[in-house]
């Protein structure tokens, strides 16, 4: 049961559960190869971690390019000489009523959660194919779980994630480790995505009274890939204890 020499690729680094994955699972001595759209963010994680003699190393990756996926699993390979986890984490949450008719956000968050997850799935599987053996952990969100107003699109694509996942594990067979992690109220920058004023505020006001800290989910992901090759976490749910 241990992370050390692992490598591993998460998408959506540069902040957030992604920034907090990448840094606990580098202390814990894997090798983490980070994607996400901010260069400047991804610079200042990967110094932060080779400083504390981590390794790291990053990509700017935009998820809803497929050619942007897999030359972050071929940074991998490059770098650490295989890809043991794939973290599928970038994702967006521009809320609103369906009768606000945002249908632009609704593209938007189609392509990121759910595209975005499809296109690291697809890098990412010949290669564990290849080695015997690999492990897909797919962010998704208890918003899938209980459903609520403006959340429509939203948990639509996290509910489409956790299809996919459960899918992928029955046709993976025993070299593959699959499983998905739903993080309630979490303490990110996840309304700034959000392009309704008054959904923004009311979610803002909410999690300041409860949302947790990253690190919660970065823990939960830890624990998934540290298991024995043979034992797989399948899901994984984490939220407050003041959510609803």
């Amino acid at each position: 049961m241990s992370i050390a020499g692992k490598v591993v690729a998460i998408t959506g680094a540069s902040s957030g559960i992604g920034r907090a994955t990448a840094q606990l699972l580098a202390e814990l001595g894997a090798t983490v190869v980070l994607g996400a759209r901010r260069e400047q963010a991804l610079t200042a994680i990967v110094e932060g971690i080779a400083a504390t003699g981590g390794k790291a190393t990053f990509r700017v990756t935009d998820v809803t390019r497929r050619a942007d996926l897999e030359a972050l699993v071929a940074l991998a390979i490059e770098h650490g000489g295989k890809l043991d986890v794939i973290v599928n984490n970038a994702g967006i949450g521009p809320i609103s009523r369906f009768d606000a008719l945002r249908v632009e956000d609704w593209d938007a968050m189609i392509d990121v959660n759910l595209r975005g997850t499809l296109y690291g799935i697809a890098a990412a599987l010949p290669v564990f194919q290849r080695q015997g053996f690999g492990h897909v952990v797919n962010v998704i969100s208890t918003a899938g779980l209980k459903l609520l107003p403006t959340m429509g699109v939203y948990a639509a694509t996290k509910n489409a994630v956790r299809t996919v996942s459960e899918v992928l594990r029955q046709e993976a067979g025993p070299y593959l480790r699959v499983t998905e992690v739903s993080p309630g109220m979490i303490a990110t920058d996840f309304a700034s995505s959000m392009t309704d004023p008054a959904v923004r505020e009311a979610i803002e006001s909410r999690a300041k009274g409860i949302a947790i800290s990253p690190d919660a989910i970065a823990r939960g992901i830890a624990y998934a890939i540290e298991q024995p090759s043979e034992v797989d976490v399948g899901s994984i749910v984490i939220r407050p204890t003041a959510q609803d």
